[in-house]
């Protein structure tokens, strides 16, 4: 029995997820998590078989809550689950260590398969998302701009492209409004941009605003 450890802040959609895991014969759920925290904190008290993570946790996201994981010298299989495409966060989860990077529009076609192969430790690549790695592999050293962001600056940034005030990202994210206003500063730095309409446009020409 492939014994499974979900994150997803989400009760419903966790609802779901667990509910379309439980039906296999071959693996069960026996621990759920609301945030990147949590997660780490079962993880250390108890052995699991696979985790996955939903990349939009509260705190600490998916990517640096498997980035954690990693640091702590965990061999943990992870499977990342998320709304966003594979174009913008896909190479950034496999490059940070994990075993697979599914989107949530594709979890009931490719989470069970993923979670059989991950079990063992291999990876789970979509066909899309190996199309982005072998582009990834080939493409220059030039890479755009926006490639030196952060995983947090670059969904601050998306926040940012799509007018929602400070006050707001700092509630979803979970961070302060001052942490956020730095955020900010090193988005504009690095995109050598001077206010939010640019970081908009910058959005908008560059495909990150799915």
């Amino acid at each position: 029995m492939i014994k499974i450890i979900v994150a997803d802040d989400h009760p419903l959609l966790r609802a779901g997820l667990v509910q379309t895991i439980n039906k296999e014969v071959d693996m069960k759920v026996h621990a759920e998590a609301g945030s990147g925290e949590e997660l780490l904190s079962k993880v250390s008290d108890e052995n699991f078989d696979v985790a996955i993570l939903d990349i939009e946790l509260p705190g600490r996201n998916g990517i640096e809550t498997l980035m954690e994981l990693r640091s702590q010298g965990s061999k943990l299989p992870v499977i990342i689950l998320s709304a966003k495409s594979e174009e913008r966060f896909g190479v950034r989860a496999i490059q940070a260590g994990a075993n697979s990077y599914i989107s949530k529009e594709d979890h009931k076609t490719n989470l069970v398969d993923a979670i059989r192969k991950v079990k063992g430790g291999k990876k789970f690549i979509t066909a899309k998302l190996s199309e982005i790695l072998a582009e990834n592999i080939d493409s220059s050293s030039s890479k755009p701009l926006h490639e030196n962001l952060s995983n947090r600056e670059l969904e601050v940034m998306h926040h940012i492209a799509l007018g929602k005030p400070v006050s707001e990202i700092a509630e979803t994210l979970s961070l302060s409004i001052n942490t956020v206003n730095t955020y900010r500063a090193r988005i504009l730095e690095k995109l050598r941009l001077e206010n939010n309409t640019q970081i908009a446009i910058y959005a908008l020409q560059n495909n990150l605003l799915d």
